[in-house]
């Protein structure tokens, strides 16, 4: 019988780059600051206000969700796709703080028009 070593952090070449996406559960392999994508069903949209123009959005990919942060400025680039959007595409950095995981957004895409795609099951 052969053992393999648990896996740990992968190293950088092993997770997908953007503009492929990196499913919730694998979060945990890029390093802090490193470039990501993800995409996921909009299950939640917060701008407290007190957060001084962020907006926080929970996506919820097949394997988990993702917490993504939304600046100001960024948000003002992809105004409509962070407001209407129900299918998201994430571009950003990795930022772990207090055991939480979120991505910075540093751009957003409406994707939800590949959500028919998914009801029929061909995506």
């Amino acid at each position: 019988m052969i053992v393999l070593p648990a896996r740990t952090v992968a190293s950088s070449r092993d997770w997908p780059r953007p503009p492929a996406c990196l499913p919730a559960n694998r979060l945990n392999e890029p390093l802090e600051g490193h470039r990501v994508a993800v995409a996921g069903l909009v299950i939640l949209r917060q701008r407290p206000g007190t957060a001084k123009g962020v907006i926080f959005i929970t996506l919820e990919d097949e394997t988990g969700i993702v917490n993504v942060v939304v600046w100001r400025k960024i948000y003002e680039l992809f105004r409509r796709a962070v407001i209407s959007g129900r299918l998201l595409r994430v571009t950003g950095r990795m930022q772990r703080a207090h055991s939480v995981t979120h991505v910075i957004a540093e751009e957003v895409e409406d994707i939800s028009g590949m959500l028919d795609v998914l009801v029929r099951g061909e995506g």
